[in-house]
């Protein structure tokens, strides 16, 4: 059956209100311009730690652009409570490792399943290895992720790891409207394809 994902954040973050607690989020990061919104909206209700782990970002340039436009927006953007970022390296390799059989699948098919448990997967093992309460991912504000792909594939690593994960589903309440206003607000560069070379070479052909 299809989750109300938003609802469920909504009860999940009434909970913490009400309780006067802040917990430890890690929040795996895809970009700056999908992070302002998620920082913006959850940051008063936890201390994050942002995690950029991407491995289907093909090209090392564009891996260190979004990167330190992700720590920049760090800085300037307002928050009440701590925000904490880390980088998880640049490991290509295994995002050509989980996509090897999957090179013709289209954007949104199998190939992005592998790469969303992936990314997800390694921030689950970093909350657990620094005693985080919850982790959860910006990928959801996207329009061409699959939030339900997402969300159940965190609760799948939730149970695994024993780590809270934070059901989402950001692009709903004008989420991604938002991202692009603070994207305006404090000209962050905003990229026009995921990462990985297939998504930029769909948006190629798509050129022509």
């Amino acid at each position: 059956m299809k989750q109300n994902y938003q609802l469920m954040l909504d009860n999940t973050l009434k909970t913490l209100r009400d309780s006067g607690n802040k917990p430890s989020l890690l929040l795996h990061a895809c970009c700056a311009p999908c992070s302002s919104y998620v920082l913006e909206y959850l940051n008063e209700y936890f201390n994050i730690t942002v995690f950029f782990y991407n491995p289907n970002i093909t090209e090392k340039a564009e891996y260190i652009k979004r990167s330190d436009e992700l720590m920049r927006l760090i800085c300037e953007l307002p928050h009440s409570n701590e925000i904490r970022f880390i980088d998880g390296g640049y490991e290509p390799e295994k995002f050509t490792e989980i996509a090897k059989g999957l090179e013709t699948e289209p954007e949104g098919g199998e190939r992005c399943f592998k790469c969303y448990r992936l990314r997800l997967e390694e921030s689950a093992r970093v909350a657990k290895e620094n005693n985080l309460d919850y982790f959860t991912t910006t990928l959801s504000i996207s329009p061409h992720k699959n939030a339900q792909v997402l969300n159940e594939t965190g609760k799948e690593l939730s149970d695994i790891y024993g780590v809270g994960y934070l059901f989402s589903d950001f692009k709903k309440r004008n989420g991604y409207k938002r991202s692009c206003e603070l994207s305006e607000i404090y000209n962050l560069y905003r990229q026009d394809y995921c990462g990985c070379i297939y998504s930029k070479k769909e948006r190629e052909r798509n050129e022509h």
